[in-house]
């Protein structure tokens, strides 16, 4: 991963950069795979390592651009609507194509953000009033989940724990 750790500093600092890192990370679950592959679906939703980017990017446009920028979906570069629309990868969109849509859409988010204090809050229908601070942690909490996700989908398409046969479990230690 490409951002540092940061353990020490501000609260600002700490939840943007842990932030930074659940970015990556999600990333990183997809980063060299075929674009067949990322789109390969394993489970019944409409979860594949190329979705959950895709899904990602529209997270951070909903939340920092329709809701913290106000601006209409109009104005968005990319599809911001709260539905399961935002998992829908284009026949002609490439894994490089979404994984540069994300970071287009993060780079938009920090910029967004850096214009308001944590303590600032805004009212949201479904959330009720939301600072900045809980957004912030909302989308650390979102993409911390997806990249679990992607590992596990990960996991399975590299296949890189042998199955079960004997009743041993291979999986790595802790």
């Amino acid at each position: 991963m490409g951002t540092n750790r940061i353990t020490a500093g501000s609260e600002r600092t700490l939840l943007e950069n842990m932030l930074d890192r659940n970015r990556e990370a999600l990333i990183e679950t997809a980063r060299g795979l075929s674009d067949e592959d990322a789109r390969r679906r394993l489970v019944a939703s409409l979860t594949t390592p190329i979705s959950l980017l895709k899904h990602a990017a529209a997270a951070e446009r909903i939340w920092f651009q329709r809701f913290w920028a106000d601006l209409d979906k109009s104005e968005c570069d990319g599809y911001s609507e709260r539905d399961e629309g935002t998992f829908a990868v284009g026949d002609d969109e490439s894994l490089a194509d979404v994984i540069a849509e994300f970071e287009r859409a993060s780079r938009r988010s920090r910029e967004i953000s850096s214009r308001f204090d944590l303590d600032d809050t805004k009212d949201n229908p479904r959330e009720g009033t939301v600072s900045m601070r809980w957004t912030l942690l909302a989308m650390i909490e979102e993409f911390a989940r997806h990249a679990g996700h992607g590992d596990i989908l990960r996991e399975q398409i590299d296949n890189t724990i042998p199955p079960v046969t004997d009743g041993i479990s291979r999986s790595a230690p802790f």
